[in-house]
């Protein structure tokens, strides 16, 4: 594991990386964070993070203090400002970009400048970030494709495990959904409806249809569609022999025509279609 020491650390990646979709332009450990001034912003996306002490940003006329454990990104050109308040501030930094990281950021909901605070006892971001700076700093292999997929996979535990602003995380939304969605994963299909969920949940509607878009991006309802729809194909793969009348009713579904037309909805195929292409497929 990296220390954390007096001495700056920063690790510059050359051109050739900055053709990939997604890849890391610096990473660093500022031991004594300074002054910055950028009116203009930064030309790269900008992750910049508290290990220690403590500093005040300032962007979109809105400043707010930067402790252990918290941190900003910054989307680029996004005019911005930081200081140290104590004595000492120290921060890793990562800047990246490449021609899928806005698509990326915009799949996860993040393509927006925001504080974020970490939130899981289990994991630390300047952890993540120290292991991917001693890559680095020691390995000369760490470069490209991996230094790309460590970026990827910091972004995703970002997105998991921290609170944007004053919204909860992904996994505390997953946390207050648990006993519900292991309900409908054991119940899909049975006869139960939105009705029988909410039951389930004991909270009203609206508030279990916003969790379950804030953690899925979808409502309970679809959310179960989407579990029969998963039972229907391991049904069909292991039962290649099986009526589709049979397979809709062990799924879930009411009807036949009903889970046909909404396989075809979901999958852009038919049931059949769906079978025949995995006949000789490896069973998942």
């Amino acid at each position: 594991m990296l220390k954390w020491d007096d001495e700056n650390i920063r690790c510059v990646f050359n051109s050739v990386e900055r053709t990939l979709p997604l890849y890391i332009e610096t990473i660093g450990y500022s031991a004594w964070e300074r002054i910055f001034v950028r009116p203009d912003g930064y030309p790269c996306y900008h992750w910049l993070h508290t290990l220690e002490g403590e500093g005040s940003f300032e962007m979109a006329q809105e400043r707010f203090s930067l402790t252990a454990g918290k941190g900003v990104l910054l989307t680029p050109f996004t005019p911005h400002s930081y200081y140290p308040v104590s004595d000492r501030w120290s921060t890793v930094y990562i800047t990246f970009g490449g021609t899928a990281a806005g698509a990326i950021l915009d799949a996860l909901d993040m393509n927006t400048s925001a504080k974020y605070t970490e939130v899981s006892e289990q994991l630390s971001f300047s952890n993540v970030i120290g292991e991917m700076l001693l890559k680095a700093d020691q390995d000369v292999e760490f470069s490209g494709l991996e230094s790309s997929t460590e970026l990827y996979h910091f972004l995703m535990l970002l997105r998991k495990y921290s609170m944007r602003g004053d919204q909860p995380s992904l996994s505390q939304y997953y946390e207050k959904l648990r006993p519900v969605v292991q309900w409908m994963e054991n119940n899909c299909s049975a006869n139960v409806g939105l009705p029988e969920i909410v039951d389930q949940a004991h909270m009203s509607v609206s508030y279990l249809n916003e969790l379950f878009r804030d953690a899925f991006g979808m409502s309970p309802y679809s959310y179960l569609i989407q579990l029969r729809i998963r039972k229907a194909k391991k049904i069909m793969v292991t039962n290649p022999g099986m009526a589709l009348k049979e397979v809709s009713i062990l799924a879930g579904f009411n009807d036949v025509s009903h889970f046909v037309a909404t396989f075809r909805k979901k999958e852009g195929m038919t049931p059949a279609k769906y079978r025949e292409l995995h006949l000789s497929a490896p069973l998942e």
